[in-house]
């Protein structure tokens, strides 16, 4: 898996590379939507979900995660999408994105969600638009 990803980086579906305590602090300390998250819940989340590791390929350090919650049949939805502060600004986010779409293609998803406050032009650039009828769309629980 490569989609447009920069040299010496890597994206993994492998659930057993994943730093859980970096993932955890990461989303929990610096991530608008899950301050606060507790650990049980964001490792629940994991085990639930198919995950995306990024991975500088030399050293293997994870400097990036993705989730998505799907039943692999028409629907997904992308989330907790972080990149270490360190690295952003080269397009990982992007790759990123782009990776968790290509992943998802053979199986014909009728429809990938996401939510975002701050990062429509990321995901804008692999495909992602606003909701033509947002008025169609609801919520139960935080909005």
């Amino acid at each position: 898996m490569n989609s447009a990803l920069p040299d010496g980086y890597e994206i993994s579906t492998d659930p057993e590379r994943l730093d859980r305590e970096l993932i955890h602090r990461w989303l929990s300390q610096d991530a608008y939507w899950a301050l606060g998250r507790p650990r049980e819940k964001q490792d629940l989340a994991i085990a639930q979900s198919l995950n995306f590791g990024l991975y500088e390929s030399a050293s293997g350090a994870q400097l990036g995660y993705a989730r998505v919650v799907t039943d692999l049949s028409t629907f997904a939805w992308l989330c907790d999408v972080y990149i270490d502060p360190g690295v952003r600004g080269k397009g990982l986010g992007t790759a990123l994105a782009a990776a968790t779409r290509d992943h998802l293609a053979p199986y014909g998803l009728r429809r990938i969600m996401l939510a975002t406050a701050d990062a429509h032009a990321v995901y804008a650039k692999v495909g992602f638009a606003s909701l033509e009828t947002p008025e169609k769309w609801m919520a139960l629980g935080e909005q």
